[in-house]
């Protein structure tokens, strides 16, 4: 998934062009973009949208994003989109794999009920909502195997900590929001699951979107999340890999099964070795997944 678009789920205009908008995963958000008088509502237009689209060719994967675990809304948002069959969850304000884990056990009775096929619902979390957060993120190496991404958040941390910014004023995130992301990247590939960046908030501003982008893809994220649907065109270059890069990584793989015994080669002058091979595999690993 390189793009993750928001959508209000209970905006039906919004819904109604949800397909049209190419991002590789819609989110249906429950939580913050519904206010609690809208949300009895917005449960059955999002599992409608889910089930009306369920067979449509290249649909985009469909996750919801639920109300945090410590709400008494959660559950609810579960009875009432599961049995739609959504392709995941997306956990807001996870504080440890703990909440992950009953996430997952919630899943277990809401897919037995359903008649769906155990373990088919995945989970998305998001990582360093709540201070508490950023000291347990070493759980989520032994998390769920629902678990196929990690995001993280500025915002409501922010909010929590009393920061008056959470970016300098060349667009650069502040120390504390900085570490926030660099700690999800790093806790993602160590658990083996999608590290994908958070929002860039300033929409209109598609230029310091672009450049955020190269640089999430650059370091290492593999998808970025989007609150607007003129963002997603931006990450999706961003998180596709080029021409060259896709050149230099058949190269890499060529070399090395032409000298299968070989720890290092040469390569336009350049010594390469099985870091760089594991590399250009990822390379055209997401270049086969973005159909390039």
């Amino acid at each position: 998934m390189r793009s993750l678009l928001f959508i209000p789920a209970d905006s039906e205009k919004k819904i109604t062009k949800a397909l049209s908008f190419e991002a590789d995963c819609l989110l249906l958000d429950l939580e913050d973009s519904v206010v609690p008088a809208r949300k009895a509502a917005a449960r059955p237009m999002a599992a409608a949208f889910i089930a009306e689209t369920r067979d449509k060719s290249l649909r985009p994967k469909l996750f919801v994003r639920i109300n945090a675990l410590d709400t008494s809304e959660w559950e609810l948002d579960l009875a009432g989109v599961l049995g739609a069959r959504p392709d995941g969850i997306l956990l807001p304000k996870a504080r440890s794999a703990d909440d992950v884990g009953q996430l997952a056990v919630a899943l277990d009775h809401a897919e037995a009920k359903a008649g769906i096929a155990l373990g088919s619902t995945r989970i998305l979390a998001l990582i360093t909502e709540v201070p508490v957060a950023m000291l347990t993120l070493p759980t989520y190496l032994e998390a769920s195997a629902r678990l196929d991404g990690l995001t993280w958040g500025a915002e409501d941390l922010s909010a929590q900590m009393g920061s008056s910014a959470t970016r300098e004023a060349d667009g650069r995130f502040t120390p504390p929001y900085q570490l926030a992301r660099d700690m999800c990247l790093f806790t993602a590939v160590a658990a083996g699951r999608q590290p994908i960046d958070t929002v860039y908030v300033d929409f209109r501003n598609t230029a310091g979107l672009a450049e955020e982008a190269r640089i999430a893809a650059r370091d290492g994220f593999t998808g970025k999340m989007a609150i607007h649907p003129e963002q997603v065109a931006y990450i999706n270059a961003a998180f596709t890999p080029t021409t060259a890069e896709i050149g230099w990584a058949n190269d890499i793989a060529a070399l090395f099964r032409d000298n299968p015994n070989s720890g290092a080669l040469s390569l336009r002058g350049q010594m390469i070795d099985r870091p760089h091979l594991i590399r250009a595999e990822r390379i055209l690993a997401r270049a086969k997944l973005a159909g390039v």
